[in-house]
């Protein structure tokens, strides 16, 4: 499966985006979905998972409350609404496509196919 990740850009802090993940080439609704996230110097980190069928969600501590991830299974889509933006939400943004459709793991290995990633820049 081919995915596209777009919606990335600069924004203030407290501010909003929605990143967008175009998956094709397979059928999209078997899988689960996740996105993770990149910092300058750091190591890519979990960010939120969604199930097949939308049913399950995680989040990770850093990002609970603020960001939501959904999915479009007619649209072969998977979205993440980020909310109250905070400088350190600064990263390259990537999704990934997990072939076991019930899963909800926060491990990046776990993932079979990844998009090139968006930037979110977000400003002080």
């Amino acid at each position: 499966v081919q995915l596209q990740a777009s919606g990335g850009g600069l924004v203030q802090a407290g501010g909003s985006l929605r990143l967008s993940c175009a998956a094709s080439g397979r059928t999209f609704s078997r899988f689960a979905m996740g996105w993770f996230r990149q910092a300058p110097g750091k190591e890519r980190e979990f960010v939120a998972v969604i199930t097949w069928s939308g049913a399950s969600t995680k989040y990770a501590d850093s990002v609970k409350g603020r960001f939501t991830i959904s999915r479009d299974n007619a649209k072969n889509t998977v979205y993440l609404q980020m909310n109250s933006l905070k400088p350190e939400d600064t990263a390259v943004y990537y999704c990934a496509a997990n072939e076991l459709g019930a899963s909800v793991s926060t491990v990046a290995r776990n993932y079979d196919y990844w998009g090139q990633g968006t930037l979110v820049t977000v400003s002080s």
